[in-house]
Order: C-alpha cells, then structure tokens, then sequence
C-alpha cells in the first residue's frame, strides 16, 4: 500500500477509534439502563478526551488528524494538499460511521430498552441545548477556532511527538468543560455526521427523528473555526517548519 494508502486507512481507523470510545462514554452516561447511567456532563468531556487520545495514538501515520476542521487548516497552511485533504475528509467520514456503528452493537440491549428517543440519538450527534441556529453556529466556531488554533501551536512549535496525543486529549476535556455546555462541543464534523448518518440507517428501535435541521451548524461551525485558526496562526503564532 502506498502513502497516501496508508494515511487514508490511518485517519479511518483512528476515527472509528474516537467515536467509539467518545460515543461509547456517551451511551455509558445517557442510557438508563447502563451501569454509568447519569455519570453527568464532565464524565462526557473526560471520556471524549481520552478517546481522542486513543484516536490520535493509533493514528499516528497520518498526523491524528481525525478531524475535516483540522485537515482543512492543515490545507490551507500548505502543509497537505487539496486532494489529500479530501481524501482525508472520505477517511474520517467512513471511519466515524464504523464507529458509530460499533457503538450501537455494543449497547445494542440498552438501545432497545431505552424509551426516550433524544437519549438515542444525543449518543450519535451534538445538539444545541437552546435551540437557535446563528448562536449555535457562533459556539461552534469559537471552540474549533480554540481547537485548530491550539493544535497548531503546539504542534509547530516543537512538542515532541511521542507527546502529541496527550495535550490534544487535555485540550478537547478543556473545550468541553469550557465551552461545551450550549451545544454539545463537536467541534469535528466528521464526529457529527457520520454517526447522525448511521443513526439515520441503523434499525435503532424506537429512534425517532436524527435532526437534520440541525445538522450543518456542527459541519458549517467548525470548518469556518478551523480555516480561522489557520488564518490566525499565520501572524499569532511563531510558526516552526
């Protein structure tokens, strides 16, 4: 398998690695009849933290990206191409589906006996806690924007690499704690619409709606906070090639 072969199946495999812990703590939380039923919000952020520890860590071939906000800025910095960004975007999308999909398995009983829909999907997808779509978009962007800008700091700025995946596992428990609260912090739309997507197809007993009109704020939000952050960085940040 060549290169991009090979960054192409390490951003899908280490994708499907972030939602299936990060959805897998999810679930753990909000399905009543699991043993980590009503853990609470911060149990969430520390969960999805080290899901993206163990996502980057696997991933390490292709950079850890997991994440179109992500690539994009790495794309507009010069520092991947267009194609390979896209390509990266096929990676992460395919790869948060499979997770999303093996979430389900996992819970698969828990799924089925649990009576609120929104407890479904909320496993699979962010949503806004009040509802108002410019706002929400505002949130998104703002922690991205937090995210990329950050990852990018420290990741041209010498940190060594065996380190890599730790900060970024403190970074994403600290927009959660922080910023998280309005919507839910993805800050990734690979993370929310793949497994909206397989919520969407999945024969989830009792599921109802996925919420597609909510579905672009945590696609449009992050992509805009990500190519912000590669803005910024260009004469906020001491850039180290």
């Amino acid at each position: 398998m060549d290169g991009i072969g090979v960054n192409f199946l390490s951003e899908l495999v280490g994708t499907a690695m972030l939602i299936i812990l990060g959805g897998g703590v999810v679930a753990a939380v909000s399905l009543t009849k699991s043993k980590g039923f009503g853990a609470g919000f911060l149990m969430v952020t520390i969960g999805w933290g080290f899901a993206v520890f163990a996502g980057v860590t696997v991933s390490y071939s292709s950079g850890g990206q997991l994440n179109p906000a992500v690539s994009l800025a790495l794309a507009l910095l010069g520092k991947i191409t267009v194609g390979e960004m896209f390509l990266y975007w096929i990676a992460q999308l395919i790869g948060a589906v499979i997770g999303a999909v093996i979430v389900w398995l996992a819970y698969k009983l828990h799924f089925d006996e649990e009576p609120d829909p929104a407890a479904k999907l909320g496993v699979f997808s962010t949503g806004p806690a009040i509802r108002s779509y410019g706002w929400n978009l505002v949130t998104e962007v703002i922690g991205t924007f937090v995210l990329v800008f950050v990852v990018l700091a420290f990741t041209n700025g010498g940190t060594p690499k065996e380190l890599g995946a730790v900060p970024v596992a403190f970074l994403v428990i600290a927009i959660g704690v922080s910023l998280g609260g309005p919507t839910g912090y993805a800050i990734n739309p690979a993370r929310d619409l793949g497994p909206r997507l397989a919520h969407a197809f999945l024969p989830i007993k009792g599921k109802g709606s996925s919420d597609w009109s909510y579905a672009w704020v945590p696609v449009v939000g992050p992509l805009i906070g990500g190519a912000l952050a590669a803005g910024a960085s260009t004469f906020l940040l001491p850039i180290v090639s």
